[in-house]
């Protein structure tokens, strides 16, 4: 038996997925969470004799010697005002939760002035295997020649996961460059898609390597739930201005398309290909994704001939990071699993100088896409005015409006989803490219 308890508040699915693995360590596990789960987490954890589930907060706080919330980020600041008070003398206090710009502000706010603050972040969902993955851990509070890091780091050593050590606010900047706008595009491909009522892969045009890779992550987002991806968006003060930058760039692209302003279009797409892949492209580097493993997964059988399409998802991407001087090879060694998937398709279209002429001709001179391409500008749009107006109530609205319209399919594409997943990062890992 490990000689700490570990306290976890908030048993949604990355709580439980602590708990799951930081018991089977050997560690116990004081957690909780609203009334009316306990019930149903008690049964769950019936035949785990080194899981407790506990009435409420209080108890947990009072009985853990690191103590986790894995609440939602809306709400991190009233559960710590209840149950922060309650610290057992000595404890370390932390969070899961993907935004640390609330979760310190609410420690710091509530949590009594002697107790330490080391939190953490698992930079993946609660169905990949940590293995290998990033996990940010953040010193935040702790006093001369304390242990407190490191008994967080011992807890954690059982996900087998690379920890990377960075301040709340360098975490925050990262997790904007890597993931809010990722998301942002990722949802606004299933807005501009139900606006035409389109299921992607029943479309030849939708169907091929890189659009396996769209679709699947699409689906994977949507299967999930709305708070992660709201929490980071709207929450986290460095993601706004990513997020709106890629609808400007979406509208700043589309313009110029529609408007058949061939040469403007290629100045443009040229000059950020140069900003965001000009040394790579110098190096002679491997691309992070190969054709064999874009054209292994799809929800329907691979059409006999590749369809042309104008990536403007991926084209605006690029153009939005070098409008922001944003280097993402920078943030390799703490990019989840999605991010990687969409740099490498990124990289893909970018580091091929014939297929990104194709690119550029398809969009000019091909309205296929026409009307996709309004809807996803539009939503694009539509995503970064809620996410500037703070609307959380609308973000949700939105988000599972677009879920039940693919809800019918999560099932299948998830399945294939965490297969492409699992060997497109087995096959990073066998080149060399350990997101480093």
């Amino acid at each position: 038996m490990c000689d700490a308890v570990v306290g976890i508040i908030g048993m949604g699915d990355m709580g439980r997925m602590y708990a799951r693995r930081i018991s089977q360590a050997g560690w116990r596990v004081h957690a909780c969470d609203v009334p009316d789960k306990l019930e149903a987490l008690r049964a769950e954890y019936a035949d785990n004799s080194n899981v407790s589930i506990l009435d409420s907060g209080h108890l947990v706080s009072r009985s853990s010697d690191w103590i986790m919330y894995a609440v939602e980020a809306k709400n991190i600041d009233a559960v710590v005002a209840a149950y922060g008070p309650s610290t057992k003398i000595g404890a370390v206090v932390g969070g899961q939760i993907s935004t640390k710009a609330p979760e310190i502000a609410a420690f710091e706010r509530h949590l009594p002035s002697d107790t330490e603050i080391v939190s953490c972040h698992s930079l993946h969902g609660p169905g990949v295997d940590p293995k290998g993955q990033p996990l940010v851990i953040i010193n935040h509070r702790t006093s001369e020649g304390s242990k407190a890091v490191a008994l967080v780091e011992r807890i954690l050593s059982c996900f087998k996961s690379r920890t990377v050590h960075l301040s709340a606010e360098a975490h925050d900047r990262i997790t904007a460059d890597t993931q809010a706008v990722t998301h942002a595009a990722f949802l606004s491909m299933g807005v501009a898609w139900q606006a035409n009522n389109q299921f992607p892969w029943e479309l030849p045009r939708y169907v091929g390597g890189i659009e396996n890779v769209k679709i699947n992550l699409m689906m994977r987002i949507y299967s999930n739930k709305w708070h992660v991806y709201a929490g980071l968006a709207i929450l986290n003060p460095a993601a706004k201005q990513q997020i709106r930058q890629y609808a400007e760039s979406v509208t700043a692209l589309f313009t110029l398309m529609i408007g058949r302003q061939r040469q403007e279009l290629v100045e443009r797409v040229y000059a950020a290909r140069a900003a965001v892949f000009g040394k790579a492209l110098k190096d002679g580097e491997e691309l992070l994704l190969q054709d064999d493993l874009l054209e292994r997964y799809s929800l329907r059988t691979q059409p006999t001939q590749r369809v042309r399409n104008n990536h403007l998802s991926l084209l605006a991407m690029v153009d939005c990071w070098s409008q922001l001087n944003i280097n993402p090879y920078d943030h390799m060694i703490c990019s989840t699993p999605l991010f990687r998937l969409w740099l490498g398709i990124t990289e893909y279209v970018f580091r091929n100088k014939d297929l990104l002429d194709e690119c550029i001709e398809t969009a000019l001179e091909d309205t296929s896409f026409r009307a996709d391409d309004f809807e996803f500008a539009h939503a694009a749009r539509g995503w970064s005015e809620c996410v500037d107006l703070g609307y959380m109530d609308a973000y949700r609205l939105r988000f599972e409006k677009i879920q039940r319209y693919f809800e019918p399919r999560f099932e299948e594409a998830n399945k294939v989803g965490n297969q492409m997943m699992q060997v497109i990062e087995e096959n990073l890992r066998q080149r060399g490219h350990k997101a480093e």
